[in-house]
């Protein structure tokens, strides 16, 4: 099962767009809902009126269940919607019944947050399984959202979990969507299920994406200088997990390079 929603864990809309993106692309079957009242607080996610053959209709915050035909072997059960207001542990309990249903073997979920980090490098992405981080050196402490709930309570219950955070710049605001960030994510779950999912025309999109941010950048001279910054923090946290991968032989080059580095900033 793959998971997103809308909300704080989902900047940009960028890991509700790889389901979004998913259901398009594949044969996709709408085949259940949570729609409970008493998830939702209306105010900040209030219904929607429509016109449907020129009768009104109010459609309700709820979540939508999708069986999606990624090949004759494999189906993703994806799972999209609002991120709730209240009663967390009954909303996972709810998902988790779908999961249990359709024999689901391991659940991933799908984030994005802003953070610092630029636009000119591959995106972050933090990976956690079973609760465990890959990266030994990343440890977070704070709020956490649905998505951190659902695989907590999955883990709990037996389910194998996978969770997928892409960092996404903060300096460029979280208004529009980013679809480099959707592209990252969509490949790294390529990855878990073995597969070379299609990205079709996100790809394109994120090219699109990068040029816009270069002529941002180029436009504004602090700002400029700011991702020259972060470029550098990038680079050497980059380098350093190479370093630290290769063996503790390379500790002492990786302290002097450090040092080096340092000597050049301001």
């Amino acid at each position: 099962m793959v998971a997103a929603f809308d909300g704080w864990n989902d900047a940009c809309q960028s890991a509700t767009n790889v389901i979004r993106h998913l259901v398009s692309r594949y044969r996709s079957l709408e085949i259940g809902h949570i729609n409970k009242d008493g998830y939702y607080d209306y105010q900040s996610a209030r219904p929607m009126q429509c016109t449907i053959q020129g009768s009104r209709c109010i459609l309700w915050p709820q979540t939508a269940f999708y069986d999606i035909a990624v090949s004759d072997s494999l189906h993703i059960l994806a799972q999209l919607g609002p991120e709730p207001n209240y009663q967390w542990l009954e909303y996972c309990r709810d998902s988790l019944r779908f999961a249990e249903q359709y024999d689901v073997e391991r659940i991933v979920t799908l984030g994005s947050m802003l953070a610092e980090c630029p636009h000119t490098r591959p995106l972050p992405i933090d990976i956690s399984n079973n609760g465990k981080p890959l990266d030994p050196d990343y440890e977070y402490n704070g709020p956490i959202g649905i998505t951190h709930a659902l695989d907590t309570m999955a883990i709990e219950q037996g389910f194998a979990t996978t969770s997928l955070w892409v960092s996404i710049p903060r300096y460029l605001g979280s208004a529009d969507p980013c679809p480099q960030a959707t592209l990252t994510l969509l490949r790294e779950l390529g990855e878990i299920l073995g597969l070379d999912l299609p990205v079709g025309a996100i790809e394109n999109k994120a090219k699109q994406w990068r040029s816009r941010c270069d002529v941002t950048v180029r436009n504004n001279a602090d700002l400029e200088h700011f991702v020259s910054q972060l470029e550098r923090d990038s680079d050497l946290h980059q380098h350093a997990k190479e370093l630290s991968s290769a063996g503790a032989p390379m500790a002492e080059q990786l302290v002097q390079e450090a040092e080096a580095f340092l000597r050049d900033q301001d």
